[in-house]
């Protein structure tokens, strides 16, 4: 193992954040049971907004940032992880609060990480990554809250071709579901229709604040959009719809009423991947592996180097980024 490795460090300088590719040491790293080389990681929305210092997501400086990384154990105080260890980290705030993936080594609690799953590797793990994971938290909801392939009506995807919803578009194909995606996009059409999408429409045609009530159309909804969005897919529900909301693109408001869920039952389900248990998180990786088509997968994916991040943190907060990004850490 080298000295020094590299790593992204985001300094604040008064009122901006400044980001530079350094050499670290171990010694840099923050406290943790387990010592992990950092193979692989992605790039979220979440990342965008710390890279840029944006939302007071980071509140401690100097900091690595990167909510999600896989890569090979190399030391531990944890008897559940050994040198060799194959491994998954998503969320628990790492890349916020706790440094985070996109340095080349990385210490961190041992409850914190996921064994990587039979029949996976580190670069589809962060092919998938956090958005991924929570395209199948969410699927999950539905499928709780008694929503099927075999009922009649579509399941709409916001945000369809973001990473959150490029693979909630492709699992809830591949598991029978009629998918309806929206975008704002229009050449990303064939590319949501190659996904599994059974029906295309605008996201204009849902952004626009509605009447409490609209004819119903939806039979669940996946929403990475929220705001006026989720308010509009809201009064579109089904009777007995559920809606898994599991992001924000379009902001945190929610100008609704009762009316949905009082007049048809809806119901209105919370997806939180970066708290998420140990035990559902195991599921949840288990039935991406086997439910997630891995040629699908690669067919949505660009592969960058750590050292060409940045860029691509601006591109993703202007909606630019389609499908997933898998990060190379070592070629830093």
């Amino acid at each position: 193992m080298a000295d020094t490795f590299r790593g992204l460090v985001l300094r604040q300088q008064e009122k901006s954040v400044q980001a530079d590719f350094q050499n670290l040491t171990l010694d840099d790293l923050p406290d943790g049971d387990v010592l992990v080389r950092v193979r692989w990681s992605t790039l979220n929305y979440k990342d965008g907004m710390i890279l840029n210092g944006l939302g007071r997501l980071v509140r401690q400086y100097p900091h690595v940032p990167g909510v999600d990384f896989a890569g090979e154990v190399i030391s531990s105080d944890d008897p559940r992880y050994a040198p060799g260890d194959q491994v998954i980290l998503t969320g628990w705030r790492v890349g916020e609060a706790h440094w985070g993936g996109y340095a080349q080594y990385a210490r961190i609690k041992a409850d914190w990480l996921v064994p990587m799953p039979d029949g996976l590797d580190g670069a589809h793990a962060m092919a998938i990554g956090t958005a991924g994971f929570t395209s199948m938290l969410a699927v999950m909801a539905l499928e709780e809250q008694g929503v099927s392939p075999d009922q009649d009506g579509e399941i709409l995807v916001t945000g369809a071709a973001g990473g959150v919803g490029s693979v909630a578009v492709g699992l809830l194909s591949n598991l029978g579901y009629r998918v309806a995606a929206s975008t704002g996009r229009a050449d990303t059409h064939d590319y949501l229709r190659s996904l599994g999408a059974h029906s295309i429409l605008d996201r204009s045609e849902l952004s626009e604040a509605s009447k409490p009530l609209l004819s119903e159309r939806w039979l669940g909804a996946v929403d990475s959009v929220g705001s006026t969005t989720l308010a509009h897919v809201l009064s579109e529900m089904k009777y007995y719809g559920v809606v898994a909301a599991c992001g924000l693109a379009g902001g945190p408001d929610l100008p609704a009423t009762v009316l949905p869920f009082l007049l048809r039952g809806v119901r209105l389900i919370g997806i939180d991947s970066v708290m998420c248990p140990y035990e559902k998180r195991v599921t949840a990786w288990k039935r991406l592996t086997q439910e997630l088509p891995m040629d699908q997968l690669d067919a949505v994916t660009t592969k960058v180097g750590l050292r060409d991040i940045l860029p691509w943190g601006e591109k993703i907060l202007k909606g630019q980024v389609r499908g997933r990004l898998l990060i190379d850490v070592q070629d830093c």
